[in-house]
């Protein structure tokens, strides 16, 4: 193990094992060059394990494998967060990605010309660091819902499993998205709900159906992959309002939700009485609230100047220009609306992994015939 004073040194540091994290290593390893990805859940996956229990995804399994491994289910049929976390553990182990768990980064800055990587007592050195992680990283719920009843189970959706969680009496989820959609319509069948805040509109068509799966599906993935792509100018011209625009509703519909008995009201705006207020004045009395308010993107780690105003990453298609070296995947639209997607992380995966055998080739240049690199492969963990 590397500590402060015995740093461990590789080429190539990913931080983060979902998706992202995997495809580049995936990229990495066909290249020959040396990596590590680092993760902090228990095991591979785990950032799907951990959402509730009946998520399945939007996307057919013919749509969800990765470079090189196809999704070992149905063509049709669409899997749970738990096939997918399964998944991710198969093609990590089928490619022999070397993955570190349990290891949570607290720490990227920059000594000389190489970065360092901080985890707790460990401590990496590397010539370049790939920022694997999604946007969605802190929950966001807002400052006044520390004024509620303490009476009140409070949940955010990241912490929202089955509907044993909650307390007896109605429930109020915060957050009309795809969420608080899917989060609404299960615990209505066991408690009075209310569904607070404005919609972003839902798609006609139900993913299970035969014009979804075989016409709808192909033309978003096409649309999202080649259209709306910092590639073309519409791409760039909705790139901007695209990044901080809420997914219209994609399974379950607002007529679902009626059917159901799901009281839409308007949007919650503060606490009196140490219950939640509502636009328009009205106290709703509930037992239970659960936030599907979205996340923050969490980047307080990176002590190393490449964020604009607004706290976004600056880069042109994952790559960090000011920070040679310095990589993000991942994101919400980093090159294409499909980029944080399963069916669209592998294309930008692969422009970064290309990058970085480029700065490797480059460096071998400028040693000279015979010159020896200075990077060397991390020893696997035990989780490799």
């Amino acid at each position: 193990m590397g500590g402060a004073g015995n740093p461990e040194r590789v080429q190539t540091v990913i931080v983060g094992g979902g998706q992202a994290g995997l495809s580049v290593g995936y990229h990495l390893a066909r290249r020959g060059l040396p990596f590590v990805i680092l993760d902090a859940g228990e095991r591979i996956g785990d950032a799907w394990r951990n959402r509730w229990d009946s998520l399945r995804l939007f996307s057919p399994a013919r749509y969800d494998g990765l470079t090189g491994m196809a999704f070992p289910a149905p063509g049709a049929s669409y899997p749970t967060k738990g096939e997918m976390a399964d998944y991710l553990e198969a093609y990590a182990r089928r490619f022999g990605l070397r993955v570190q768990t349990g290891v949570e980064v607290d720490g990227l800055s920059k000594h000389g010309d190489r970065f360092v990587v901080t985890a707790g007592e460990r401590q990496f050195e590397s010539e370049n660091v790939v920022v694997a992680m999604a946007n969605y990283q802190r929950p966001r719920v807002p400052e006044f819902a520390g004024q509620l009843d303490p009476r009140i189970v409070q949940l955010h959706a990241a912490d929202y499993r089955n509907p044993s969680q909650l307390r007896s009496g109605g429930v109020l989820v915060v957050g009309a998205g795809n969420s608080g959609a899917e989060i609404a319509i299960e615990v209505v069948r066991t408690h009075p709900t209310w569904m607070a805040g404005a919609g972003a509109g839902h798609i006609p068509l139900r993913p299970e159906t035969l014009a979804a799966r075989y016409v709808l599906i192909r033309l978003v993935r096409f649309v999202g992959h080649h259209v709306l792509s910092v590639n073309t100018p519409i791409g760039r011209k909705v790139r901007p309002k695209l990044l901080h625009k809420a997914t219209p509703l994609i399974r379950v519909k607002p007529k679902d939700l009626a059917a159901a008995g799901v009281e839409r009201v308007p949007s919650v705006v503060g606490v009196r009485g140490g219950l939640p207020v509502l636009e328009g004045d009205r106290a709703l009395d509930v037992a239970n609230i659960i936030w599907c308010t979205g996340f923050h993107p969490s980047y307080s780690w990176i002590d190393l100047p490449v964020f604009d105003e607004a706290g976004d990453p600056m880069h042109e298609r994952g790559v960090v220009a000011s920070e040679p070296g310095l990589f993000f995947v991942g994101l919400q639209f980093l090159t294409s609306m499909t980029s944080a997607t399963v069916t669209g992380v592998g294309r930008d995966a692969a422009y970064v992994a290309q990058a970085i055998a480029s700065r490797a080739s480059a460096g071998r240049a400028a040693e000279g015939p015979g010159g020896r690199g200075r990077s060397s492969t991390v020893r696997p963990s035990a989780h490799c």
